[in-house]
């Protein structure tokens, strides 16, 4: 049943799947399953390299058993705004945080991206962040570091003089710019190769023409951010 959970015999043909190479959609049509279930559950249970078919049965019997108790209390419970279904959202937030793992952040990580993505104030403090997580300060303080580094967060102080980490619009358009001269950067080593290696030798032409790629899309990506930067401060239209 394409929307039920993934049985044990599903699991094993998605470990025989990761093990002959097949991409998560090829796997994923064989089962009648989204892609998106398959991404999931192999990046939550280890990653493609590292998923086994029982570990991660069992590990969904026991995040099955742990959600069952608050799931009982009802949605009262756990009041959402603006009337979200709480489970919609917990399944969003995993979905989510999958995707981001897929495209190479740590799992800690993405995580707390996830987190700061789907607040409503787009900010938190560390403790909330621990908190909302059920996580160590020190593993927050770890993927804030690494966020930090590629201008994904913001830290700004509160009037209660905290550090509140920020998630807005405008970073976006940052993180675009800085992946674009981090180009640069490689950009000007590969050049500097070109020189040493020879201008007329095989090693010399390939950096070249990786040095004009990169140059190119470099020049494109900023181009494009310049261009696009406005759509991130207008007000979504209805859908």
């Amino acid at each position: 049943m394409p929307g039920g959970r993934l049985t044990q015999q599903e699991r094993q043909q998605i470990a025989l799947g990761l093990a002959d190479s097949l991409p998560y959609a090829e796997i994923a049509r064989r089962l009648d399953r989204p892609t998106s279930t398959i991404t999931r559950e192999v990046m939550r249970n280890g990653g493609p390299t590292a998923y086994r078919a029982d570990l991660a049965h069992r590990a969904t019997e026991r995040r099955a058993h742990r959600r069952r108790p608050a799931s009982s209390r009802g949605p009262a419970s756990a009041p959402q705004p603006h009337g979200r279904d709480a489970d919609a959202v917990a399944e969003y937030e995993e979905t989510l945080t999958t995707v981001l793992m897929a495209s190479g952040l740590p799992k800690m990580t993405a995580r707390v991206l996830t987190c700061l993505f789907t607040t409503d104030a787009g900010s938190l403090t560390a403790s909330q962040l621990a908190q909302r997580l059920q996580v160590s300060p020190a593993s927050i303080s770890k993927a804030i570091a690494f966020l930090e580094s590629q201008s994904l967060v913001r830290r700004e102080r509160d009037e209660r003089r905290r550090d509140r980490y920020v998630v807005d619009d405008e970073l976006f358009y940052q993180a675009t710019i800085a992946g674009a001269r981090a180009n640069d950067q490689l950009v000007a080593t590969a050049r500097q190769g070109v020189a040493v290696l020879g201008p007329h030798t095989p090693a010399a032409a390939r950096l070249e023409n990786i040095a004009r790629f990169l140059d190119f899309i470099s020049e494109s990506i900023t181009r494009a951010a310049e261009q696009a930067r406005e759509v991130l401060h207008t007000k979504p239209g209805p859908t």
